[in-house]
């Protein structure tokens, strides 16, 4: 009998005849609770959207309000085998370096110099490429300067296809990462490039050729102003090329930017500035 009372109790919970309540509630007291929380709901989703449309009215399209990259900009090197930054090949294997010409006539076919004439502008050298907003009035989208892939001259692969590797002087080319708005360098000297092997290996890595000849990032090419506002625009790029490295051994080399408002290395980022890599060339002679 107890069984059957709660059975009758629970029931009546749910749904009560004589009341006409659900779950304890008459229809107009859940038609209340439904109404509230309606307005509530409705009242937090305008909140948010009246928030997110001052906040978009504050943003600019083509310039972040704030960035997350670091203001000291590292390094990178072309072609890299993988995230270990090694490149290692033997001479008489062509099947283990032709994946690093490959590499790099994909990198640098944006720079041929009929793509760079047709959307690129001849700048002045040795000056910033300053294209500043006329107040409230946006001058975009901004231009960008030329960068002609026969700057590299002999580490450009239009002379020689293999970049040197068939040979064993091969070339790598280094870019320095975009930060919008940087200046890099001040009282008009160009941010550069030097690259040497470290302390046990300074007798290995020979003689070395920077192009172009000055191993700089000319000025024309900052500053920087963002991929929306500068849509064609072409990092500036030096390339080494290794002419007498020792062969049949590991080489640690570093790559440093030297420039007055650089600093190479942080608290934050050790790898600020600089970037390292092992080349080694293997010969069977």
């Amino acid at each position: 009998m107890a069984k059957d009372g709660n059975k009758s109790e629970w029931k009546e919970f749910v749904w009560n005849p004589r009341t006409r309540e659900f779950l304890g509630r008459t229809a107009s007291s859940w038609g209340l609770i439904f109404l509230f929380y309606l307005v509530f709901y409705l009242f937090l989703a305008g909140l948010f959207a009246l928030t997110m449309y001052i906040m978009l009215q504050t943003l600019d399209d083509h310039k972040p309000t704030w960035q997350d990259r670091l203001s000291t900009p590292g390094l990178v090197i072309r072609p890299h085998a993988d995230e270990t930054f090694e490149i290692v090949y033997t001479i008489q294997e062509t099947e283990s370096w032709d994946m690093f010409p490959r590499a790099l006539d994909t990198f640098l076919t944006p720079y041929n110099d009929t793509l760079q004439a047709q959307k690129n502008n001849e700048c002045t050298p040795d000056q910033y490429f300053l294209q500043e907003d006329s107040g409230d009035v946006k001058n975009n989208p901004k231009r960008s300067c030329q960068f002609n892939r026969t700057i590299l001259d002999a580490c450009s692969g239009l002379q020689d296809r293999s970049y040197g590797y068939q040979d064993g002087k091969p070339c790598i080319i280094i870019k320095l990462n975009r930060v919008i708005g940087l200046k890099p360098g001040k009282n008009g000297q160009a941010p550069s490039i030097t690259c040497g092997a470290k302390k046990d290996d300074a007798d290995k890595i020979g003689e070395l050729a920077y192009y172009p000849s000055s191993g700089t990032f000319n000025l024309m090419y900052y500053p920087y102003y963002g991929k929306k506002a500068q849509v064609n625009y072409s990092q500036p790029l030096v390339a080494i090329k290794f002419l007498n490295i020792t062969v049949n051994e590991d080489v640690n080399i570093e790559c440093k930017v030297h420039a007055d408002n650089i600093p190479v290395g942080s608290e934050r980022d050790k790898f600020a500035g600089r970037v390292s890599f092992k080349l080694r060339i293997n010969s069977n002679n």
